[in-house]
């Protein structure tokens, strides 16, 4: 019998993107789960168990393995940097993260970033030959600019309609984000069965999303 398979799952967006992906690969996953409270879902049928959390705190979950794999996206991994294996890239919540300022934005003296994510700010201005003082804030990253506490900012940017309500604008992207499966390590090798099969039943609904996408 196939094991059960403990699975870090990010509360919102991400989960239901990523449960909906898990369907139309044949998983039994039930649609009222999309909106359950609960903190800990045993799906049965699937031979799965699901713990829902904060996406920043999967890639701990699943590497000190009380979760067996997880959900997480590429922008968390780099910036938590856990120790992990990333099997498959599942392409779901596509998004990029970029440079962000006002319009007027002019190169200054020991400039200011703010940003939820300082360690791929820090390394990424470290290879543009740039020293910047970086600032870590946890929300609202689009008031830095306007309030005058940083110069610019490094953030997500999914269709770009936040940044430009706030009067800011994209400098420079820095790299494409999707979701990822990510595995502990010690579960990759003794449930490797079960971890390959979900990855061999994601991969041909993953590959048929990326031609469809390409299509439009």
């Amino acid at each position: 019998m196939q094991e059960i398979l403990k699975v870090a799952m990010p509360k919102g967006r991400i989960y239901k993107q990523a449960s909906k992906l898990f369907r139309e690969a044949g998983l039994t996953i039930p649609e009222d789960m999309d909106d359950s409270r609960k903190l800990i879902i045993p799906v049965p049928e699937a031979r799965m168990e699901f713990i829902m959390a904060k996406p920043v705190d999967v890639p701990t979950y699943v590497e000190y393995g009380v979760a067996d794999i997880g959900v997480v996206g590429k922008d968390v991994l780099m910036e938590e940097n856990r120790d992990v294996y990333e099997p498959l890239d599942l392409g779901i919540a596509r998004r990029r993260m970029s440079v962000i300022g006002l319009p007027d934005w002019k190169p200054v003296l020991n400039p200011r970033v703010a940003t939820k994510y300082p360690n791929v700010a820090s390394q990424y201005f470290r290879e543009q030959g740039e020293q910047v003082e970086v600032i870590k804030l946890n929300g609202s990253i689009e008031l830095a600019p306007l309030i005058g506490l940083a110069d610019r900012i490094v953030d997500m940017v999914e269709t770009g309609g936040t940044i430009r309500e706030n009067g800011l604008m994209e400098h420079e992207q820095i790299f494409q984000i999707t979701s990822r499966l990510i595995a502990n390590r010690v579960s990759y090798r003794m449930k490797n069965d079960a971890i390959q099969s979900l990855c061999d039943r994601l991969q041909p609904v993953i590959a048929k999303a990326v031609t469809a996408s390409g299509n439009k």
